[in-house]
């Protein structure tokens, strides 16, 4: 009987709490954005400010271009696409498809706008990965010139649905500055624009000539930075303070026939060939004297830049990994070995042994850098590069 009355007590209170829970006033909406995601739950910075929005004049980054798109003169099926629309059928069918990643775009500007927005949209739903934030994944990355001319960082976009429109940053120190905005790694746009205030100045900046240019693997393509600025592309490119191209593929970087046909038609400063980690040494053997004898027989003048695979960071207790890249990296300098005897001219060796660092925390998995194995192996890269391209 006890237990019956105990029973009824209970689910009478329960009653009592659900109407009251139902006559409770709802709370405030959060701010909301474009596709109704509560972006202020990521980050209040990022939640949409009406009165700001009122206030935005919008420029279309395609009206003068963006760096790390190349052959802009040919058509594409998508304006963002990396290569052009005779790739796809020349090309293998995986290379195509990540080829429509805007990894390594950038695009430049010059306001006095004192806050700056952005709205894109990006072309997949999946907006970032177990290993990669979804700032690196579909972010846009914003960086400025300071007072000396030196590339700083600013503000990343931090999506929460495919279509993102938001005041990137606000309260920014008074004065016409140059920006740079880094295009997602890993997902393809859509559209970008560009928001200033109204009555501010706005110069879009057209793209500089002779970039230099990056054939490699998912590491090269952005594999796993935490913001698209943050791959050893972008800090080199602020670094050298040069255009950069970005045609890292995920998976399917191998020297490929296809691709050099593409890269022979780019006016390159300098080649960059880091390909290795998406190749065995027998294929090392097969195909890099090709690939380099059709660069050089188009280019005979402009530096190439040969670079070994990194070192899985636990390599040092998985023998089999060890011997695959040492076996990789003998394969790699047989073939740069042959090809100096050879006489071809203008030739540059990177080493891959400590491209991450010697400490193993260079990277997120073993495989993929991290923000810091990036810093590491643009640190490595600059000296060699500097040289190729004399600066």
């Amino acid at each position: 009987m006890n237990c019956l009355r105990t029973t009824l007590l209970l689910l009478a209170l329960a009653g009592i709490a659900t109407a009251q829970t139902a006559k409770a006033p709802a709370k405030p909406e959060a701010a909301k954005g474009a596709e109704g995601s509560d972006v202020s739950k990521l980050d209040p910075a990022m939640g949409a400010n009406k009165a700001a929005a009122e206030n935005v004049e919008w420029h279309d980054v395609t009206q003068w271009g963006v760096e790390g798109r190349i052959l802009p003169d040919q058509e594409r099926k998508s304006w963002f696409d990396r290569l052009p629309a005779s790739a796809d059928g020349k090309v293998t069918p995986t290379v195509w498809q990540l080829s429509r990643d805007s990894a390594g775009m950038m695009v430049r500007f010059k306001t006095d706008s004192e806050a700056i927005h952005v709205h894109y949209k990006v072309t997949k739903a999946t907006l970032g990965m177990p290993h990669m934030p979804a700032t690196g994944v579909s972010g846009v990355d914003l960086y400025a010139r300071d007072k000396d001319g030196k590339w700083k960082w600013v503000y990343v976009t931090k999506p929460a649905t495919q279509e993102i429109k938001v005041e990137v940053i606000k309260g920014l120190a008074p004065g016409e500055r140059e920006y740079a905005a880094y295009l997602p790694l890993y997902n393809g746009v859509e559209y970008l624009k560009i928001g200033v205030e109204k009555g501010r100045k706005f110069t879009g900046l057209e793209p500089r000539k002779k970039p230099v240019v990056f054939y490699g693997t998912s590491i090269t393509h952005g594999a796993c930075a935490s913001r698209p600025g943050m791959v050893h592309t972008g800090i080199l490119g602020r670094k050298l303070d040069m255009p950069v191209v970005n045609l890292g593929f995920s998976g399917n970087g191998r020297m490929d026939k296809a691709v050099g046909e593409y890269l022979v038609q780019v006016d390159a400063a300098c080649y960059v060939i880091d390909c290795l980690p998406n190749m065995q040494p027998a294929m090392v053997t097969e195909k890099c004297v090709p690939l380099v004898k059709q660069l050089r027989a188009a280019k005979p003048e402009t530096p190439i830049v040969l670079v070994e695979d990194r070192r899985f960071t636990n390599d040092w207790i998985t023998p089999a990994k060890y011997k695959f890249h040492t076996d990789n990296h003998a394969a790699l300098k047989a073939a740069y070995d042959s090809l100096v005897k050879e006489g071809v001219k203008n030739l540059y060796y990177i080493p891959g042994d400590v491209l991450y660092g010697d400490d193993t925390e260079g990277a997120t998995d073993a495989s993929h850098a991290s923000d810091l194995g990036f810093m590491r192996q643009a640190e490595i890269f600059e000296p060699v590069l500097r040289k190729a391209l004399g600066k």
